[in-house]
Protein backbone atom coordinates (compact mmCIF):
# COMPACT_ATOMS: atom_id res chain seq x y z
CA UNK A 1 0.00 0.00 0.00
CA UNK A 2 1.58 2.64 -1.40
CA UNK A 3 0.78 6.35 -2.24
CA UNK A 4 2.78 8.58 -3.80
CA UNK A 5 2.10 11.23 -1.63
CA UNK A 6 -0.42 12.34 1.52
CA UNK A 7 -2.94 13.78 -0.76
CA UNK A 8 -3.45 10.20 -2.75
CA UNK A 9 -3.66 8.28 0.29
CA UNK A 10 -7.02 11.10 1.82
CA UNK A 11 -8.00 10.52 -2.00
CA UNK A 12 -7.67 6.58 -1.25
CA UNK A 13 -9.29 7.10 2.62
CA UNK A 14 -12.33 9.18 1.20
CA UNK A 15 -13.21 6.03 -1.30
CA UNK A 16 -12.66 3.34 1.15
CA UNK A 17 -14.90 5.13 3.40
CA UNK A 18 -17.50 5.35 0.99
CA UNK A 19 -17.12 1.82 0.05
CA UNK A 20 -17.62 1.29 3.92
CA UNK A 21 -20.64 2.83 4.10
CA UNK A 22 -22.13 1.45 1.07
CA UNK A 23 -21.41 -2.45 2.71
CA UNK A 24 -22.75 -1.14 6.13
CA UNK A 25 -26.12 0.15 4.13
CA UNK A 26 -27.17 -3.07 3.25
CA UNK A 27 -27.69 -4.34 6.28
CA UNK A 28 -28.23 -0.85 8.55
CA UNK A 29 -30.90 1.20 7.54
CA UNK A 30 -30.14 4.62 8.54
CA UNK A 31 -28.15 5.75 11.35
CA UNK A 32 -25.77 7.37 9.32
CA UNK A 33 -24.17 9.96 12.10
CA UNK A 34 -23.34 6.85 13.90
CA UNK A 35 -21.67 4.69 11.20
CA UNK A 36 -19.87 7.80 10.48
CA UNK A 37 -18.84 8.63 14.43
CA UNK A 38 -18.13 4.65 14.80
CA UNK A 39 -15.70 5.17 11.43
CA UNK A 40 -14.21 8.23 12.67
CA UNK A 41 -13.00 6.73 16.08
CA UNK A 42 -11.64 3.81 14.26
CA UNK A 43 -9.21 6.01 12.04
CA UNK A 44 -8.56 8.06 14.80
CA UNK A 45 -7.24 5.13 17.18
CA UNK A 46 -10.42 6.00 19.73
CA UNK A 47 -12.94 3.42 21.72
CA UNK A 48 -16.92 4.22 21.14
CA UNK A 49 -19.74 4.12 23.56
CA UNK A 50 -23.20 3.01 21.95
CA UNK A 51 -25.83 3.92 24.29
CA UNK A 52 -29.54 3.65 23.61
CA UNK A 53 -32.68 1.12 24.36
CA UNK A 54 -32.74 -2.28 23.08
CA UNK A 55 -33.87 -3.09 20.10
CA UNK A 56 -31.79 -0.56 18.18
CA UNK A 57 -29.19 -2.53 16.32
CA UNK A 58 -26.31 -1.50 18.55
CA UNK A 59 -24.71 -4.99 18.62
CA UNK A 60 -25.91 -5.39 15.10
CA UNK A 61 -24.07 -2.52 13.77
CA UNK A 62 -21.16 -3.36 15.60
CA UNK A 63 -20.75 -6.88 14.15
CA UNK A 64 -21.23 -5.35 10.79
CA UNK A 65 -18.20 -2.60 10.79
CA UNK A 66 -15.78 -5.75 11.79
CA UNK A 67 -17.50 -7.59 8.99
CA UNK A 68 -16.68 -5.07 6.17
CA UNK A 69 -12.89 -4.88 8.09
CA UNK A 70 -10.75 -7.77 7.98
CA UNK A 71 -10.16 -7.71 11.63
CA UNK A 72 -10.52 -10.56 14.31
CA UNK A 73 -13.46 -9.76 16.56
CA UNK A 74 -14.73 -11.32 20.02
CA UNK A 75 -17.80 -10.51 21.65
CA UNK A 76 -18.07 -9.83 25.40
CA UNK A 77 -21.39 -10.37 26.78
CA UNK A 78 -21.62 -8.26 30.23
CA UNK A 79 -23.64 -10.04 32.60
CA UNK A 80 -24.05 -9.31 36.94
CA UNK A 81 -21.70 -12.35 37.51
CA UNK A 82 -18.55 -11.83 34.95
CA UNK A 83 -15.45 -11.63 36.60
CA UNK A 84 -12.15 -9.71 35.34
CA UNK A 85 -10.24 -13.40 34.17
CA UNK A 86 -13.56 -14.00 32.01
CA UNK A 87 -12.18 -10.95 29.55
CA UNK A 88 -8.28 -10.93 30.52
CA UNK A 89 -8.11 -14.49 31.03
CA UNK A 90 -6.32 -15.97 33.53
CA UNK A 91 -3.32 -18.63 34.59
CA UNK A 92 -3.78 -22.06 34.59
CA UNK A 93 -1.53 -25.42 35.73
CA UNK A 94 -1.01 -27.01 33.00
CA UNK A 95 -0.29 -31.09 32.89
CA UNK A 96 3.25 -30.47 33.37
CA UNK A 97 2.41 -28.65 36.46
CA UNK A 98 3.67 -24.94 35.07
CA UNK A 99 1.67 -21.71 35.43
CA UNK A 100 0.60 -20.87 31.57
CA UNK A 101 -1.63 -17.89 30.77
CA UNK A 102 -4.65 -18.56 28.81
CA UNK A 103 -5.66 -15.70 27.20
CA UNK A 104 -9.14 -14.20 27.01
CA UNK A 105 -11.45 -12.20 24.49
CA UNK A 106 -9.59 -9.07 24.71
CA UNK A 107 -7.02 -10.41 22.60
CA UNK A 108 -8.60 -9.43 19.31
CA UNK A 109 -8.51 -6.42 17.08
CA UNK A 110 -12.49 -5.21 17.76
CA UNK A 111 -13.76 -5.86 21.08
CA UNK A 112 -17.61 -5.83 21.60
CA UNK A 113 -18.50 -5.10 25.09
CA UNK A 114 -22.34 -6.14 25.01
CA UNK A 115 -23.97 -3.71 27.57
CA UNK A 116 -21.05 -2.66 29.35
CA UNK A 117 -23.31 -1.31 32.17
CA UNK A 118 -25.26 -4.48 33.09
CA UNK A 119 -21.29 -5.88 35.08
CA UNK A 120 -20.28 -4.53 38.42
CA UNK A 121 -17.57 -1.31 38.32
CA UNK A 122 -15.00 -4.26 39.33
CA UNK A 123 -15.14 -6.04 36.17
CA UNK A 124 -15.66 -2.85 33.90
CA UNK A 125 -12.38 -1.60 35.34
CA UNK A 126 -10.50 -4.76 33.70
CA UNK A 127 -10.99 -2.98 30.60
CA UNK A 128 -9.14 0.09 31.64
CA UNK A 129 -5.66 -0.77 31.27
CA UNK A 130 -6.68 -2.52 27.68
CA UNK A 131 -8.14 0.71 26.63
CA UNK A 132 -5.41 3.17 27.66
CA UNK A 133 -2.29 1.15 27.28
CA UNK A 134 -2.84 -1.37 24.33
CA UNK A 135 -2.09 -4.58 26.88
CA UNK A 136 -3.01 -6.16 30.00
CA UNK A 137 -0.93 -7.29 32.88
CA UNK A 138 -1.47 -10.87 34.35
CA UNK A 139 0.38 -12.68 37.49
CA UNK A 140 3.14 -9.77 36.96
CA UNK A 141 3.21 -10.25 33.17
CA UNK A 142 2.77 -7.85 30.63
CA UNK A 143 0.87 -8.56 27.35
CA UNK A 144 0.70 -6.56 24.20
CA UNK A 145 -2.66 -6.61 21.85
CA UNK A 146 -2.83 -7.05 18.80
CA UNK A 147 -2.54 -3.42 17.05
CA UNK A 148 -5.37 -2.20 15.84
CA UNK A 149 -7.13 -2.30 18.76
CA UNK A 150 -10.97 -1.23 19.31
CA UNK A 151 -13.31 -1.51 22.00
CA UNK A 152 -16.55 -0.56 21.41
CA UNK A 153 -19.08 -0.66 23.90
CA UNK A 154 -23.27 -0.85 24.13
CA UNK A 155 -24.55 0.32 27.12
CA UNK A 156 -28.26 1.16 27.88
CA UNK A 157 -29.83 4.32 29.22
CA UNK A 158 -28.88 4.64 33.43
CA UNK A 159 -32.84 4.52 33.97
CA UNK A 160 -32.86 0.79 33.35
CA UNK A 161 -32.97 -1.75 35.61
CA UNK A 162 -30.10 -3.95 36.79
CA UNK A 163 -27.41 -1.69 35.35
CA UNK A 164 -24.33 0.14 37.25
CA UNK A 165 -22.64 3.41 35.74
CA UNK A 166 -19.52 3.38 34.88
CA UNK A 167 -16.73 5.41 36.29
CA UNK A 168 -16.05 8.69 35.38
CA UNK A 169 -12.13 7.59 34.70
CA UNK A 170 -13.28 4.47 32.26
CA UNK A 171 -16.22 7.12 30.26
CA UNK A 172 -12.96 9.11 29.98
CA UNK A 173 -11.08 6.61 27.86
CA UNK A 174 -14.14 6.70 25.24
CA UNK A 175 -13.05 9.25 22.30
CA UNK A 176 -17.01 9.38 21.92
CA UNK A 177 -20.45 8.62 23.08
CA UNK A 178 -22.92 8.12 20.58
CA UNK A 179 -26.36 8.17 20.93
CA UNK A 180 -28.61 6.04 18.93
CA UNK A 181 -32.41 7.22 18.33
CA UNK A 182 -35.19 5.33 17.14
CA UNK A 183 -35.67 5.20 13.26
CA UNK A 184 -38.33 7.36 11.01
CA UNK A 185 -41.47 5.64 10.09
CA UNK A 186 -39.84 5.29 6.56
CA UNK A 187 -36.67 3.58 7.74
CA UNK A 188 -38.51 1.20 10.48
CA UNK A 189 -40.89 -0.38 7.05
CA UNK A 190 -37.47 -0.81 5.47
CA UNK A 191 -36.17 -2.34 8.24
CA UNK A 192 -38.91 -4.47 8.64
CA UNK A 193 -38.79 -5.44 5.07
CA UNK A 194 -35.20 -6.53 5.07
CA UNK A 195 -35.35 -8.59 8.41
CA UNK A 196 -38.63 -10.41 7.80
CA UNK A 197 -37.99 -11.92 4.29
CA UNK A 198 -35.11 -14.30 3.01
CA UNK A 199 -32.43 -11.98 2.11
CA UNK A 200 -29.13 -12.01 3.50
CA UNK A 201 -26.21 -9.04 2.73
CA UNK A 202 -23.17 -10.53 1.84
CA UNK A 203 -20.09 -8.00 3.03
CA UNK A 204 -16.87 -7.16 1.41
CA UNK A 205 -14.15 -7.09 3.35
CA UNK A 206 -13.09 -3.37 2.66
CA UNK A 207 -10.11 -2.25 4.60
CA UNK A 208 -7.62 -4.76 6.63
CA UNK A 209 -5.77 -4.09 9.71
CA UNK A 210 -2.37 -2.97 8.05
CA UNK A 211 -4.56 0.02 5.75
CA UNK A 212 -6.35 1.18 9.08
CA UNK A 213 -3.02 1.50 11.02
CA UNK A 214 -1.33 3.74 8.03
CA UNK A 215 -4.60 5.44 7.98
CA UNK A 216 -4.33 6.34 11.40
CA UNK A 217 -1.04 7.79 10.71
CA UNK A 218 -2.36 9.73 8.12
CA UNK A 219 -4.96 11.25 10.33
CA UNK A 220 -2.25 12.33 12.94
CA UNK A 221 -0.02 14.30 9.65
CA UNK A 222 -2.98 15.99 8.96
CA UNK A 223 -2.03 20.13 9.65
CA UNK A 224 -4.83 21.53 11.91
CA UNK A 225 -4.13 25.80 12.03
CA UNK A 226 -3.81 27.26 15.46
CA UNK A 227 -6.90 29.03 15.35
CA UNK A 228 -9.15 25.76 15.23
CA UNK A 229 -6.61 24.53 17.93
CA UNK A 230 -7.15 27.11 20.14
CA UNK A 231 -10.77 26.87 19.43
CA UNK A 232 -11.09 23.31 20.62
CA UNK A 233 -8.80 24.14 23.78
CA UNK A 234 -11.15 27.47 24.57
CA UNK A 235 -14.39 25.49 24.03
CA UNK A 236 -12.85 22.48 26.44
CA UNK A 237 -12.04 24.86 29.03
CA UNK A 238 -16.03 26.50 28.75
CA UNK A 239 -16.92 23.26 30.32
CA UNK A 240 -15.11 23.74 33.56
CA UNK A 241 -17.13 26.08 35.55
CA UNK A 242 -14.22 27.07 38.10
CA UNK A 243 -12.54 28.78 34.97
CA UNK A 244 -12.66 32.29 34.33
CA UNK A 245 -13.96 31.60 30.33
CA UNK A 246 -17.01 29.31 31.61
CA UNK A 247 -20.20 31.36 30.79
CA UNK A 248 -22.90 31.67 33.10
CA UNK A 249 -24.96 28.44 32.11
CA UNK A 250 -21.43 26.16 33.21
CA UNK A 251 -21.15 28.20 36.78
CA UNK A 252 -24.94 27.12 37.23
CA UNK A 253 -25.49 23.65 36.15
CA UNK A 254 -22.03 22.03 35.84
CA UNK A 255 -20.26 19.94 38.84
CA UNK A 256 -16.87 19.88 36.77
CA UNK A 257 -15.85 19.38 32.91
CA UNK A 258 -13.75 17.85 30.57
CA UNK A 259 -10.11 17.21 30.96
CA UNK A 260 -7.24 17.83 28.50
CA UNK A 261 -8.45 14.48 26.54
CA UNK A 262 -11.63 16.11 25.38
CA UNK A 263 -9.45 18.78 23.31
CA UNK A 264 -7.12 15.71 21.84
CA UNK A 265 -10.09 13.99 20.81
CA UNK A 266 -11.91 16.90 19.34
CA UNK A 267 -8.71 17.88 17.29
CA UNK A 268 -8.32 14.18 16.30
CA UNK A 269 -11.98 13.98 15.32
CA UNK A 270 -11.97 17.02 13.30
CA UNK A 271 -9.00 15.97 11.26
CA UNK A 272 -10.54 12.41 10.49
CA UNK A 273 -13.92 14.57 9.64
CA UNK A 274 -12.00 16.62 7.55
CA UNK A 275 -10.62 14.25 5.48
CA UNK A 276 -13.33 12.40 5.22
CA UNK A 277 -15.12 15.14 3.74
CA UNK A 278 -12.44 15.55 1.13
CA UNK A 279 -10.36 18.43 2.71
CA UNK A 280 -7.25 18.55 3.98
CA UNK A 281 -7.38 20.53 6.91
CA UNK A 282 -9.91 21.01 9.72
CA UNK A 283 -11.82 24.32 10.16
CA UNK A 284 -13.85 25.46 13.04
CA UNK A 285 -16.89 23.47 11.80
CA UNK A 286 -15.38 20.13 11.94
CA UNK A 287 -14.23 20.64 15.68
CA UNK A 288 -18.40 21.65 16.43
CA UNK A 289 -19.19 18.27 14.38
CA UNK A 290 -17.37 16.53 17.20
CA UNK A 291 -18.21 18.60 20.12
CA UNK A 292 -21.62 16.82 21.25
CA UNK A 293 -20.09 13.14 21.00
CA UNK A 294 -17.01 13.84 22.68
CA UNK A 295 -18.05 16.36 25.46
CA UNK A 296 -21.10 14.08 26.17
CA UNK A 297 -19.76 12.02 28.84
CA UNK A 298 -17.64 14.11 29.74
CA UNK A 299 -19.85 17.11 31.23
CA UNK A 300 -20.89 16.22 34.54
CA UNK A 301 -24.22 17.99 35.64
CA UNK A 302 -24.85 19.40 39.33
CA UNK A 303 -28.35 18.52 41.04
CA UNK A 304 -29.69 22.00 39.68
CA UNK A 305 -29.30 20.68 36.30
CA UNK A 306 -30.96 17.69 36.94
CA UNK A 307 -33.71 18.96 39.07
CA UNK A 308 -34.57 21.12 36.46
CA UNK A 309 -33.94 18.86 33.49
CA UNK A 310 -31.63 20.69 31.70
CA UNK A 311 -29.26 17.98 29.85
CA UNK A 312 -25.45 17.75 28.78
CA UNK A 313 -26.90 18.51 24.94
CA UNK A 314 -28.86 21.64 26.06
CA UNK A 315 -25.44 22.35 28.03
CA UNK A 316 -23.13 21.84 24.99
CA UNK A 317 -25.09 23.49 22.28
CA UNK A 318 -25.09 26.79 24.62
CA UNK A 319 -21.32 26.96 25.02
CA UNK A 320 -21.34 26.00 20.98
Amino acid sequence: MNYSSDIDAAKALKEKYESIRNAIGKVIVGQDDVIHKLIISILCNGHSLLVGVPGLAKTLLVKTVSDVLDLSFKRIQFTPDLMPSDIIGAEILDESRHFRFVKGPVFANIILADEINRTPPKTQSALLEAMQERNVTAGGTVYKLPAPFFVLATQNPIEQEGTYPLPEAQLDRFMFQIWLDYPSFKEEVTIVRNTTGAMDAVLPKVMTGEDILYFQELVRRVPVPDNVLEYAVTLVHKTRPANNAAPESAKQYISYGAGPRASQYLILGAKCNALLNGKYSPDIEDVQAMALSVLRHRVVRNYKAEAEGITQEQLIKGLL
